[in-house]
């Protein structure tokens, strides 16, 4: 017996335990490093907001700061626009309120001509004017103000406005209202003054904002928008047609916006400062659009994650030299126990097997030596086993041969007897049966003709007998081989032979595989038809063609067979319930003829469902192939 030895590994066993050591380490070290780049990044996150809210708190406080200044330098120009509306309702009033009949230019002039007068009606539509590049402008295209000088023209009082940009070429104008008498029309001033610039130059919300902007690194641009829209501080964009949009969005829903483009690194918010007041129609409001560099935190987490990637290379790489001496000098007892074993493997069972290290490699160097021990033990039974075995095999073989010669011996006498018995008894049955006949003959009417028939019936049973036995002998004895047999011939030959009368076949041009023991399954369906269907009985041949397989149908018009004995009906020794009952061999041999041909038998009612109407047994058989081969 050869006995295999196992493949060694491809790697010795310290490589698959430093890496062992490696794979049980580096995740830990990495999951630090993980979980503190995480909390890097969640801190510089929480860091960049607290910076923008505090950034954009003090954008909202400053611009508030300058409109309340702006705000004080207005009002002081109230008293002077509130005197200028006297003269104004003085013209109207001489004009009969027409205001078509109003000599608007020369009212400005007695104000000075510092101030330009506008009439307003009730549809919010400039109808007249000293300013022509606002005649016939629709306030309905700001809702929210047309509402606020809708309500003042309902009213009585005065209002004064703030100093805005001008719609139309956006100069500076400090405007006032008041509704005219019968509430027809709103009267408007507008003043225009050279120092409105030099006051608002002295007050910008840029340079209020700058130093906020300023201790913000990670704001990029600052831009301003009113109410409109209107840029006032900032340089344009290619794409101010979206930001626009954003901005004219924030404001109207007077909330605060932002868009995020990951790919330049930028976040842009539109930060919404309220400004309204419900003493002035003008809503100073503003949008401010910050744009924030999002790359500064990347790039500091970038650099945070090199630094921990250097660490991370040093801790394994410190942990990998540590691993290489613990390995080592876990496995020094393990590679000395593999030399001896080795050394054993190789034949030297009386090889000392080295103690050493742990108390777990001791014990085990203990059990090798006892392993080795119990194998040479083993050996030395084994050695003298295969001699006993060797001499029992020699004694083994000569019986052996001694046997097989007996049998064959017994199964030629047997074959013999069986030959004897089937010739001699048969002959005998002949004589007897042939006497029989005469005797009949001559004893036709007579009392003692019954009895004579009895003993004709058991000579006929007797010779079934015989034959059944010779067919089982045949097919035991496996000297036939399957070949083409015509179908059709075979069955008219044993319609011949038969005594029926009433049997009815179409004929078949079929050749199937059998032998010529085919002939004894349709000998045995017809002998059990007349046997219980008397010689009046009824059968019908028939043969179909299904594919490579032929199914022949043989039925019978007799007493039928109970639906309890169909399942066993070809087993062996199951007899009928009918009287005349044989021995239970025919329909047994039937199947194993059918069997042997490579096909199936079974038992049905002629008429579905009606057992007393007569059977139908049914067997399959395959066809030959082309040529006649199988």
């Amino acid at each position: 017996m050869t006995v295999k030895r196992p493949v060694r590994p491809s790697f010795p066993l310290m490589v698959y335990l430093l890496v062992a050591i490696l794979l049980a380490m580096a995740p830990v070290v990495c999951l630090l490093s993980f979980v503190d780049s995480v909390d890097v990044r969640q801190e510089l996150e929480e860091n960049a907001i607290e910076s923008r809210n505090q950034t954009e708190s003090g954008i909202a406080l400053s611009m508030n700061l300058v409109d309340t200044g702006l705000k004080l330098f207005d009002n002081t120009l109230n008293h002077e626009m509130q005197e200028g509306f006297g003269l104004f309702i003085a013209e109207y009033e001489r004009a009969g309120r027409d205001p078509g009949e109003m000599d608007l230019f020369r009212v400005k002039e007695q104000l000075g001509g510092r101030m330009d007068l506008y009439v307003i009606n009730e549809s919010g539509v400039i109808v007249y004017t000293t300013y022509p590049p606002d005649l016939g402008y629709d306030f309905r295209e700001i809702p929210s103000f047309y509402d606020r000088i809708a309500e003042i023209r309902l009213n009585d009082a005065f209002s004064a406005d703030r100093v805005v940009a001008e719609i139309s070429t956006g100069e500076l104008r400090k405007y006032a209202y008041l509704p005219s008498p019968d509430h027809h029309y709103l009267f408007e001033l507008g003043l225009a003054e050279s120092e409105f610039q030099q006051y608002r130059t002295a007050l910008k919300y840029r340079d209020m904002v700058r130093g906020l902007v300023d201790l913000d690194p990670d704001v990029k641009e600052l831009r301003i928008f009113d109410c409109l829209g209107t840029l006032i501080t900032g340089k344009k964009h290619p794409d101010d047609d979206r930001r626009l949009a954003m901005v004219r969005q924030a404001y109207r829903e007077r909330t605060t916006l932002e868009v995020e483009n990951a790919a330049a690194g930028e976040l842009t918010r539109y930060l919404f400062i309220d400004m309204t007041d419900s003493n002035y129609a003008s809503d100073m409001s503003l949008v401010v659009e910050l744009t924030y560099n999002t790359k500064a935190a990347e790039t500091k987490l970038a650099g945070i994650l090199g630094g921990h990637t250097t660490v991370l290379l040093i801790a394994i790489l410190c942990i990998g030299c540590l691993s290489v001496l613990a390995a080592h000098h876990l496995t020094r007892p393990i590679r000395t126990l593999v030399e001896d074993v080795d050394a054993v493997a190789r034949g030297d069972l009386d090889h000392h097997i080295r103690v050493g290290g742990d108390e777990e490699f001791v014990h085990l160097a203990e059990s090798v030596s006892a392993m080795v021990a119990s194998l040479k033990e083993t050996m030395r039974r084994l050695r003298d086993s295969e001699e006993e075995i060797v001499r029992y095999s020699h004694t083994l073989e000569e019986q052996v041969r001694e046997r097989t010669a007996d049998l064959e011996e017994s199964n030629q006498m047997a074959t013999l007897y069986l030959d004897i018995m089937g010739h001699d008894i048969n002959n005998a049955n002949n004589v007897a049966s042939l006497y029989a006949d005469l005797l009949l003959a001559d004893l036709e009417g007579e009392p003692d003709a019954e009895l004579l028939r009895k003993a004709k019936m058991g000579l006929t049973k007797s010779m079934e007998i015989v034959r059944n036995v010779n067919t089982i002998q045949h097919i035991q004895g496996g000297g036939r081989h399957l070949e083409p047999i015509d179908l059709d011939p075979l069955v008219r030959r044993e319609i011949e032979r038969s005594s029926i009368s009433g049997i009815t076949y179409a004929g078949t041009t079929v050749t199937v595989l059998a032998d010529d023991l085919l002939s004894e399954v349709f000998a045995n369906l017809f002998g059990n038809a007349v046997k219980f269907g008397g010689p009046a009985v009824g059968i019908d041949v028939r043969v179909e063609e299904h594919g490579e397989e032929v199914i022949v149908s043989v039925e019978d018009t007799g007493p039928g067979i109970p639906g309890a004995i169909k399942p066993r009906l070809f087993d062996r020794m199951v007899k009928g319930t009918h009287t005349m009952a044989g021995t239970g061999l025919g329909l047994y041999i039937c199947r194993m003829l059918i069997t042997r041909y490579g096909g199936r038998i079974r038992a049905e009612d002629r008429v579905e469902g009606r057992p007393d109407c007569g059977t139908a047994i049914r067997f399959t058989l395959r066809k030959a192939g082309e040529g006649g081969s199988p």
